[in-house]
């Protein structure tokens, strides 16, 4: 049953007929129900749902993380969720089938604060990566800048991700990473939010490292 909220000539939302109403982007959207086509899907349409399929899984797990990253970084109507999907499917998805992550290139931040600055993983210590940088900012960045850390191990799929951790003035950070990721290889990255919230900062790829 479709709801009519705003009088006889309004929008509705829900299903009425063959119609669905929704509320999108600050419109009230009418669109036709979807029928399932009867034409076997193409091998480009497939990949394109496996490619699309792969990303989801992996930035769903980050997706706070995202809407602040990407909150300065969309187009109007756009939200900060969609634009980190696109830009990282444009660029962090490799092969021809079966895909793979391209772990280097994914990107969870975009925006105008300094990125770190001459960044340096060091794995000396059981369940312990430390993040060392310099203070140095080119343009926008403050000490008092807050950093997020995120970590993923594609062996068990998961991230280990911390937010305002430390000041950019820290220089440090040691990042105890829990004990089902001993033995594997991970992917770290880092950012920057300013102390008020409002600024960001692209985020940086880090590297791969082992924890003992």
């Amino acid at each position: 049953m479709g709801i009519q909220l705003w009088g006889a000539f309004g929008g509705f939302q829900k299903k009425t007929g063959a119609l669905v109403g929704r509320w999108l982007n600050g419109q009230n959207v009418i669109t036709a129900i979807p029928h399932p086509s009867k034409k076997p899907p193409t091998e480009a349409q497939l990949n394109q749902r496996a490619k699309f399929g792969m990303l989801v899984s992996f930035l769903r797990p980050i997706s706070q993380i995202i809407k602040v990253g990407f909150k300065d970084a969309h187009a109007e109507k756009q939200s900060a969720w969609n634009a980190a999907f696109v830009h990282n499917f444009k660029r962090a998805i490799t092969g021809t089938g079966p895909f793979t992550i391209d772990y280097p290139k994914m990107v969870y931040s975009m925006g105008i604060l300094s990125p770190v600055y001459d960044p340096e993983l060091v794995v000396d210590r059981p369940e312990i990566i430390t993040f060392n940088w310099n203070g140095f900012t080119s343009g926008s960045g403050a000490a008092t800048d807050m950093a997020t850390f995120v970590v993923y191990s594609p062996i068990i799929d998961r991230y280990v991700c911390l937010t305002n951790a430390v000041p950019r003035s820290a220089l440090t950070f040691e990042l105890l990473m829990p004990p089902d990721y001993k033995g594997h290889e991970v992917y770290c990255y880092m950012s920057f939010v300013s102390a008020n919230g409002k600024l960001t900062s692209n985020s940086s790829y880090l590297g791969k490292m082992p924890v003992l």
